[in-house]
């Protein structure tokens, strides 16, 4: 597991209104900082992509045309047009665009289902976005901001050398 279990199962417990209002502020903070982020989607733009952590209580829906994401409890999640399911770090790696996506999909470290094409495009989008979600949530969490980055910083570092994953 790339997240101590204890941080995974307090995650869990975590309210679904909480965790979704989490999610969403994340996500606009991540489309106020690349608003061009999904400009690469060409038609795929109007897809829904669904991400699910096998390692995480919740999965989250995403639609870039509509500049939303929706947040379920796991397995309650609406069909998606394509889906990546995997650990939670290596996904939020991937969103960076600092993981070789391709080499964790081949490594059976992700899992992808659905429109294939679409999860190109996505990939495509995402490369070279210079996203950096550890940041951008100390940039949400006002006067805590320097603790929030210090903590997801180290946990982010610690899972991904625990996986042998390195930053692109």
């Amino acid at each position: 597991m790339l997240v101590p279990s204890r941080l995974m199962i307090a995650a869990g417990i975590v309210p679904l209104p909480i965790a979704a209002r989490a999610a969403s502020l994340l996500f606009q903070q991540v489309l106020k900082s690349h608003p061009r982020l999904f400009d690469r989607l060409g038609d795929y733009r109007y897809s829904c992509f669904g991400f699910a952590p096998t390692d995480l209580a919740f999965e989250f829906v995403i639609r870039p045309a509509g500049d939303s994401i929706k947040t379920f409890r796991r397995g309650r999640s609406p069909a998606a047009d394509a889906k990546i399911s995997g650990p939670l770090f290596l996904m939020l790696a991937l969103a960076e665009g600092r993981l070789d996506g391709d080499a964790a999909f081949f490594a059976r470290k992700l899992a992808v289902t659905g429109n294939m094409e679409a999860v190109l495009a996505l990939r495509n989008a995402l490369d070279d976005s210079g996203i950096d979600l550890v940041k951008l949530a100390g940039d949400i969490s006002g006067p805590i901001r320097r603790p929030v980055v210090g903590a997801l910083s180290s946990i982010r570092r610690r899972a991904l050398e625990a996986e042998g994953a390195r930053w692109n």
